[in-house]
C-alpha cells in the first residue's frame, strides 16, 4: 500500500512539474527575461511581420490575434497585398494601432488576449506606461531588433523569436543562411581590400524638392559601416535625418543609394518594391539627378546611383541588399554575386510569396 501511495505521489508530482518544465524562458534583446508557459498560440504583432513568417512559416498568421496594421499596410502598401492574397485571413486580424502615429492600445492588445506581444524595441522604448500596463495584466512582452542592422542583434532576434513561437529548427536554418551570406560578403571585402568609397543614402519618399532621411547609425548607415563604405551622414545624424544639401554636395559621394518603396500618396517618390516597375523607377531617379549640383557629383558622373528597397532593411533578407551594395564599393569581388537573383530564392525557400517587382536597381540602365 505504501508503495502504491509512494507512486501516486511520484505520478501526481510529474504531472504538477510538467508545466514548469515546458516553460520557455528567453532574454530579450533588452536584457528582460521573459518567461512563457508554452510556445505561444495567441500573438500580438507589432511589427517585423516578414521575419515573423518566415520564422513561424505555414500557419504564422493563425496565430496572430491582432496587429499594428498601419506600419505594414500603409508603409509597404504592395507586399501587404501580396500577403493578403496569400493568406487572406490576414483581413480578419484586429488593428490594434502603434506606436509610430500614438494609436497603439494597451486596453484593445489586453481584449484581445494574447499569450505574447511582440514588439519591435524602438516601440518598446517609445510606449512606457503602455508596455507595463500590458505586463501588469498577466501579458508577456518580449522585444525584437533587427533595426540594430548588426549580425548579433539580428541573430539573437531569430533566435528568441524561433523559441518563444515553437519554430527553433526553421530559426536556426534562417540563422544559417544569414550568417553564411554575411560571412561570404565579409570574406570577399577582405580580401578586396579597402574600398574607400563615400556612400550616400537618402530616403527617397518627399520627391527632389525636399531632402529626405539619411543614416548615420542603424539600418542602411550601420549596413554601409560594416562593408566598409564611408558613410557621409555619419556623425552628421545620430540615428536619422536629413542631410543639408551643401554639405552632400562638398562630400561628393561616390555612390548614391536612393532608398524607395511603395508609399502611398508619395506621388514623387522613388518607387521601389512588389509591382514596381522599372521604367517609373529610373524615371523618379532621373528627377533626383536634376538637384542642384547633382550633375557634377562623382556618382552621377560615373552612373553609380542606385534605387534600393527600403523595406529590405532590417530584415531576414537584407544580406541580398549588403551583396548589392558591397557589390557597388568592390566590383570585382562580388561579380559573381547576383543579389536580385538570391531575394527571388529567399522568397521562394521562407515565405509564401514571390519577390516580383523592383528591388535595386541602377541609373542609368546598363549600356546606357
Amino acid at each position: 500500500m505504501k508503495t502504491l501511495l509512494k507512486c501516486m505521489i511520484a505520478g501526481l508530482a510529474m504531472i504538477l512539474a510538467g508545466p514548469a518544465l515546458a516553460e520557455i524562458r528567453v532574454t530579450d534583446v533588452k536584457g528582460r527575461e521573459v518567461t512563457l508557459a508554452a510556445p505561444a498560440k495567441r500573438v500580438i504583432l507589432n511589427f517585423y511581420y516578414e521575419d515573423y513568417i518566415a520564422v513561424v512559416g505555414p500557419g504564422a498568421m493563425d496565430k496572430v490575434v491582432a496587429l499594428s496594421l498601419s506600419t505594414w499596410k500603409d508603409w509597404r502598401p504592395k507586399q501587404f497585398a501580396k500577403y493578403l492574397e496569400a493568406i487572406p485571413t490576414i483581413s480578419d486580424i484586429p488593428d490594434v494601432g502603434d506606436a509610430e502615429n500614438g494609436t497603439f492600445s494597451a486596453e484593445k492588445v489586453i481584449a484581445a488576449k494574447p499569450d505574447l506581444v511582440i514588439l519591435g524595441v524602438w516601440t518598446y522604448d517609445a510606449m512606457g506606461d503602455t508596455v507595463r500596463q500590458i505586463e501588469q495584466a498577466g501579458i508577456p512582452v518580449v522585444t525584437l531588433d533587427y533595426n540594430a542592422q548588426t549580425l548579433e542583434k539580428h541573430i539573437q532576434s531569430t533566435l528568441i523569436l524561433g523559441k518563444v513561437m515553437g519554430s527553433e529548427d526553421r530559426a536556426e536554418k534562417l540563422v544559417a543562411n544569414y550568417k553564411s551570406a554575411m560571412d561570404d560578403i565579409a570574406a570577399r571585402i577582405k580580401a578586396a581590400g579597402p574600398s574607400n568609397k563615400k556612400v550616400y543614402v537618402e530616403l527617397a519618399q518627399k520627391g527632389p524638392s525636399e531632402v529626405g532621411n539619411s543614416y548615420g547609425n542603424g539600418m542602411w548607415g550601420t549596413l554601409v559601416d560594416s562593408l566598409g563604405g564611408l558613410n557621409i551622414a555619419k556623425g552628421q545624424v545620430e540615428n536619422w535625418g536629413p542631410l543639408s544639401p551643401e554639405y552632400v554636395l562638398t562630400q561628393k559621394p561616390d555612390l548614391i543609394f536612393l532608398a524607395g518603396s511603395e508609399w502611398l500618396n508619395k506621388p514623387q517618390a522613388v518607387s521601389v518594391g512588389f509591382g514596381a516597375d522599372p521604367v517609373v523607377t529610373r524615371e523618379r531617379m532621373k528627377a533626383y539627378l536634376g538637384r542642384p549640383g547633382w550633375s557634377e557629383l562623382p556618382a552621377v558622373v560615373s552612373g553609380n546611383v542606385h534605387a534600393i528597397y527600403h523595406g529590405g532593411t532590417r530584415t531576414l533578407s537584407d544580406y541580398v541588399y549588403a551583396q548589392y551594395i558591397a557589390k557597388q564599393l568592390y566590383p570585382e569581388a562580388f561579380k559573381d554575386v547576383h543579389p536580385a537573383k538570391n531575394l527571388a530564392q529567399y522568397y521562394e525557400t521562407w515565405l509564401p510569396i514571390k519577390a516580383d517587382g523592383v528591388f535595386v536597381l541602377p541609373y542609368p540602365a546598363p549600356g546606357q
